[in-house]
């Protein structure tokens, strides 16, 4: 049973009231398709380390507080203390967050929002015109990607050009693919979309051997002009 004190209850609910009034409004002033909308893009971004979380409380502000997300997917911040975010959607952390902040607070309010995040992104390096990291706004094909670092320098091998994507924190899966068929377009399928994260690196001399799976820190010999030069015999 909830006891309160004079004037206190008359507030809370002239603050649920409020909070009733403003839902109701926003979904009159979007509609149901901006609400799916809404719940459609938050549906697709999943929260990475480096993210920045306001979390507020409604009616224990004292509480509230912008919380980092660590390379390990942990956050910490006051009543919850060290909880994993990674990897969650807004809607599954603020669930983990009430959760928490249940042990310590009744009901408690919580509005979970992005303050800081990374934006979907692929990298372009090797010998190409301008080779930096770009953000994926779009599908982008391999050729575009390459299109929007500057395309292939004269020096580049177009035969072998090599994608890199994400398998797990300190691994990455190499595939070869061979730009000069896609740009004759005897592989039109073979120009796949990227996604976030993608690495491709034009090599410009012959790669001889590529393991599927590598590791995150062995990329930049992919990188390196000379890692592919063969050794000189030595003469007598």
């Amino acid at each position: 049973m909830l006891v309160f004190r004079r004037g206190t209850e008359h507030r809370y609910l002239t603050a649920r009231r409020a909070l009733w009034v403003l839902s109701v409004a926003a979904a009159i002033a979007g509609g149901p398709g901006a609400a799916r909308a809404q719940q459609a893009a938050e549906a697709r971004y999943f929260i990475k380390p480096s993210d920045a979380l306001t979390i507020r409380y409604l009616y224990s502000p004292e509480y509230d507080h912008v919380a980092v997300v660590q390379p390990d997917g942990y956050m910490s911040a006051p009543i919850v203390g060290e909880l994993k975010v990674g990897g969650l959607t807004l809607t599954q952390a603020r669930a983990a967050i009430v959760a928490a902040a249940g042990s310590r607070l009744r009901d408690p309010e919580v509005f979970v929002d992005l303050k800081e995040f990374d934006k979907p992104h692929f990298v372009v390096g090797g010998e190409v015109g301008a080779p930096g990291r770009f953000e994926l706004r779009t599908r982008t094909s391999v050729l575009e990607a390459i299109a929007m670092a500057g395309g292939f320098k004269p020096s580049s091998l177009h035969s072998q050009v090599l994608l890199f994507r994400r398998h797990d924190q300190e691994h990455a899966e190499a595939t070869l693919i061979n730009a000069k068929d896609l740009m004759t377009g005897n592989n039109p399928a073979g120009d796949i979309a990227l996604q976030e994260g993608d690495m491709l690196v034009v090599p410009q001399n012959k790669v001889s051997k590529v393991e599927r799976i590598i590791k995150w820190v062995s990329i930049g010999v992919y990188l390196n002009p000379f890692a592919f030069v063969p050794p000189q015999s030595s003469t007598p």
